[in-house]
């Protein structure tokens, strides 16, 4: 392997998409002020592919979605389905997606007024959307002491497939059933 095919693996190895050709070959033009074949490059990768499959690796180069990105091997593919499966169990509490309801609907939000809405203290259940960095802190109020603002990030929009907040359902929508205790059956 030469200098060229180290920089074309890291620059695989850094991108969390796949790598188009025309992306690698642009940033290796910018990094030695020269231009690559397509065909170079392209040999250049086979031969990265070659030493990731003949190798003991638990990765290979493949092509993907028109680019190229390291996915482990298939032998490895149930070691990865523990660990989603472990990571899976590691669900929002009620309390903390009450939480997050309160503050997608009403973002911006200070702690306070999420404590008023819910009544009961949130702390804990805004550590753990932080930690999970469903929300963000989105600055500060005016009100006294200036307490934090809280808002939903762009993670909870991926997670939740939403393009926009106004994609969520309005608040009139959800049904509200009546209290059933003590109701006689008809």
């Amino acid at each position: 392997m030469d200098n060229i095919s180290l920089h074309i693996e890291a620059l695989i190895f850094a991108s969390e998409e796949p790598l188009k050709l025309r992306e690698i070959k642009h940033c290796l033009q910018i990094l030695f002020d020269k231009d690559f074949e397509k065909t170079v490059l392209l040999n250049k990768i086979t031969a990265l592919q070659q030493k990731y499959h003949q190798g003991s690796s638990a990765f290979n180069i493949v092509e993907n979605a028109g680019g190229y990105r390291f996915l482990t091997k298939e032998i490895f593919h149930p070691t990865i389905a523990a660990l989603i499966k472990q990571k899976s169990k590691k669900k929002l509490s009620k309390s903390a997606l009450e939480t997050l309801s309160v503050i997608a609907y009403k973002q911006p939000i200070t702690k306070s007024e999420m404590e008023r809405i819910r009544g009961v203290n949130c702390d804990y259940a805004v550590r753990k959307l932080l930690e999970k960095e469903l929300i963000k802190i989105n600055g500060r109020s005016k009100d006294v002491g200036r307490p934090l603002l809280y808002g939903t990030s762009d993670k909870f929009m991926q997670h939740f497939g939403l393009n926009s907040i106004k994609e969520l359902p309005k608040l009139k929508e959800f049904k509200h059933e009546e209290n059933q205790i003590g109701k006689l059956p008809e």
